[in-house]
């Protein structure tokens, strides 16, 4: 159950962050719970593979290779999805941020109740 809740609210993150963030785009409602869940299984699989091979880097740069993994995260869903577009690196890189923010905002109110 929390898993849906959690998936509905970052669908709402997409959604909001879509029509705030000029370089990416949602078609509707749907697609936009699409990319939580494709988004969620690439966080599952993918990250932690490239979080491993990218290990070096990530010492080396204190962590901030982090936020470049992200990116491709959103931009491999962006090739998945058809709905969803993110206009390059830029866009998906400050969409992973946001989104990360909103995320944390959004699940710490849902530990709360």
């Amino acid at each position: 159950m929390k898993f849906l809740l959690r998936l509905i609210l970052t669908a709402a993150a997409v959604l909001l962050l879509a029509e705030i963030l000029p370089g990416v785009a949602v078609n509707n409602y749907v697609s936009a719970i699409i990319v939580a869940l494709v988004l969620a299984i690439l966080n599952t699989i993918v990250k932690p593979v490239l979080i491993i091979l990218t290990l070096p880097a990530t010492i080396l740069t204190l962590g901030l290779f982090l936020l470049v993994i992200n990116a491709a995260i959103i931009l491999l869903a962006d090739y998945f999805v058809s709905d969803f577009s993110v206009s390059g690196w830029f866009w998906a890189l400050i969409f992973s941020v946001l989104l990360s923010v909103f995320q944390s905002i959004l699940h710490s109110i849902l530990k709360k109740d």
